[in-house]
Order: C-alpha cells, then structure tokens, then sequence
C-alpha cells in the first residue's frame, strides 16, 4: 500500500510545465527550480539587451552641435554612454627585462617591492640595492596585528 502513494503525485503538487519529470509550484509558474532559475536569466539577459538599445537610441538621437560653434550650450547636457561591448580593456605591458643587468627575463621575472622587474641572480634586495624599507613595513604590520592593550586605572583608596 505504501508503494501505491509513492507513485501518486500528492494533492498540492503538479509537474514541471516543462515536461523535465520535476514537480513545480504556483510560485515559480508551475516551473521547477532548475527550469524557474533558466527562465529568469533569460528574463535578465534581454532586460539587458533592451536597455542598452535603449541607451544607444538615446545616444543617436541628441541633438548634434553645429561644426562651427566652439563652445558647447551650457542648457544642453550631453550624457556619456558607455556601453560593455565598444570598452577596450587596457594592455598590461610587463617589463621584459631586468632593471640591474638587462638581461631578458619574459615570464620568469621577479617584481620586486620597490616596483622594478629582476632577473634571478638580482631579485634579492642585497643584490640589486632596493631602497624599499623592509623593517618600516614589518613595524607597521607588527603594530596593526597586535593593538596595544591597556587596561583601566584603578582608583586608589
């Protein structure tokens, strides 16, 4: 008997509106969790195309300033889009060279904490006289980690 209500779906429960095998509920639109998350990034990802189209209809659609005129109208903003598709990201250039000897280094260079790229025999500050201050740092770090505790004053009697 027990078998019997397994297989029955219970009162409150319908299957997914997808047909994938899963129960969903009135709350995620008779979807089941996985089919209910897929519909709302869908639901994200135009939301999205429709306001950067929207931001590009706006952008072509501002009045254009005439060739002549130097200096902008102070009454007319113009807005800066910018839309994720035209950013260009920044090329990173990393030194290929060391700073003491110039010895090509490629990826193996080691930066030190003064800023400057060094080849292996020259990536130690005794080396290659770096004029970052180690004990300053280690002072700070020292300090920051273990705060100074004092405790009340007692009032004498």
């Amino acid at each position: 008997m027990a078998e019997e209500h397994r297989c029955k779906a219970p009162e409150g429960h319908r299957l997914c509106a997808n047909n994938c095998g899963f129960f969903g509920s009135s709350a995620t639109m008779n979807l089941c969790s996985k089919c209910y998350s897929d519909y709302c990034l869908k639901e994200r990802q135009q939301q999205q195309e429709a306001s950067v189209k929207a931001s590009l209809y706006v952008s072509s659609s501002l009045p254009s300033v005439p060739v002549g005129d130097s200096q902008p109208s102070p009454a007319i903003a113009l807005p800066e889009v910018r839309s994720p598709a035209t950013e260009v990201p920044a090329a990173v250039e990393q030194p290929s060279r060391c700073f003491t000897c110039r010895k090509r280094v490629g990826l193996s260079g080691f930066k030190c904490r003064c800023g400057i790229t060094f080849c292996g025999t020259h990536r130690y500050p005794e080396q290659h006289g770096c004029t970052f201050d180690f004990k300053k740092v280690g002072r700070e770090q020292i300090a920051r980690t273990n705060p100074l505790v004092v405790a009340e004053k007692l009032d004498k009697i």
